[in-house]
């Protein structure tokens, strides 16, 4: 593991942020010396993060921890194109209304990692459309287009795979690169900010930045990438069979994040504690150490710190306290997700099919449900339900007035009549 002489460099070295680094040496010394601004972009396709940004915003976090200044960069502009990296069609369009929606929603998450300017922190949040919006097309193929080759982008991963593949590329999305590049230019004339990051993915994009600012400004400019998560098993992280895991607590409850995180694969708790908490190295390797049944401990504290970060400690340990009340106990936690039905359609009786399929959607379907109940893995009130012609009534409410459903041993529902 390299050593570097600045604490930021040392930092995401030690905790597994980086991929690749553009001259690292002079990067170093730069950030060794005195304040480094360095940013990262984020485009508003959806009101809410989800755990696959959490990365470059924890490098953010750290940048700020070390005595640096984050740029949080919103592609308000960008998000209008569509970045075709790693993708094999292209994106919805979006409505600057709908991209202003997501603006919102987004800011609210990274106000919990990063300090901003006038809550007595140095971050930024600057947003590309402020710039990208009022350029004149012509002016900008004069004065920025001209520095692109077509030869080198045709040779770009992100364009490259695209045309392999015979999907189409639109000329909207070949202009990506060319108005990433932009920014890292703007950003740099506007705040000084020297060093770009992101994932592996996004390489050619940010050299194709540096190399603009050479050409325009003769500004020197660094990279920096961080390795693309997946899990032990070559998942992709942060996808689960209900869906993306977002960061906002009211599309995926503390609760529910708190049981992604429990429920990490053996293989990845040492990495993502390293990642995606703040825990010191040195408690890391103890809990890295655990074996066998004990590696759950460090599973739950995974799962605690990481809910802390996205949601504060309250949340993370009320979750945690309800998985204990839930798995370890037995009991019947209040604080589990519950599903209001009319008090008419269980006095009517509900097929125990639509009850776990329609009403709460612990399982996708009719057929999903009849396919559990064979496997035996579908419980009413912690009983096994054997019967898929099974009906639920009033005599199955238990004495708080709800009736449990759990998939497995790990997700559950509360059903309660209104």
């Amino acid at each position: 593991m390299s050593t570097y002489k600045s604490d930021f460099l040392n930092i995401l070295s030690e905790r597994g942020f980086i991929h690749q680094v553009s001259e690292p040496d002079l990067l170093d010394a730069r950030a060794a010396s005195g304040e480094l601004t360095a940013y990262i972009g984020f485009d508003c396709t959806a009101a809410s993060l989800h755990i696959g940004s959490l990365l470059p915003i924890m490098m953010l976090y750290w940048m700020q921890q070390t005595g640096h200044r984050p740029i949080a960069l919103m592609g308000g502009g960008t998000t209008r194109v569509g970045d075709p990296s790693g993708k094999d069609e292209s994106r919805r369009i979006l409505t600057d209304e709908m991209i202003n929606q997501n603006l919102a929603g987004i800011r609210a998450i990274f106000s919990k990692f990063l300090k901003f300017e006038g809550d007595g922190g140095n971050a930024i949040m600057a947003n590309n459309a402020d710039w990208l919006n009022t350029l004149n097309y012509i002016d900008f193929l004069r004065d920025v287009g001209r520095h692109f080759s077509v030869n080198r982008m045709l040779a770009f991963d992100s364009v490259k795979l695209r045309l392999e593949r015979q999907q189409e590329l639109s000329f909207l999305e070949f202009n990506y690169m060319i108005l990433q590049a932009y920014d890292f230019v703007e950003l740099n004339k506007r705040y000084g900010c020297a060093l770009q990051m992101g994932g592996s993915d996004q390489w050619g994009n940010i050299v194709s930045g540096i190399d603009l600012g050479r050409r325009m400004n003769n500004a020197q400019l660094f990279a920096l990438t961080a390795p693309l998560i997946t899990t032990a098993s070559g998942a992709k992280m942060g996808k689960t069979a209900a869906g993306a895991v977002w960061l906002n607590g009211d599309l995926v409850s503390p609760y529910d994040y708190w049981q992604y995180w429990r429920n990490t694969e053996d293989g990845d708790v040492s990495r993502f504690l390293r990642l995606f908490t703040t825990l010191p190295l040195a408690e890391i390797a103890k809990l890295a150490a655990l074996q066998g049944a004990e590696i759950n401990e460090a599973k739950k504290v995974l799962a605690t710190e990481a809910t802390a970060l996205v949601h504060g400690r309250a949340a993370a340990e009320q979750a945690e306290a309800t998985a204990k009340k839930t798995f370890e106990e037995g009991a019947l936690a209040e604080s589990l997700p519950t599903v209001e039905i009319p008090r008419g359609d269980l006095d009517a009786g509900i097929g125990v099919l639509v009850a776990f399929a329609e009403k709460t959607g612990l399982v996708s379907s009719n057929g999903d449900a009849r396919r559990q109940i064979k496997a035996g893995g579908l419980k009413v009130n912690d009983a096994i339900v054997t019967d898929d012609k099974m009906s639920l009534s009033p005599k199955d409410l238990t004495p708080e007035g709800v009736i449990k459903l759990s998939l497995g041993k790990k997700k559950h529902v509360l059903l309660k009549p209104v």
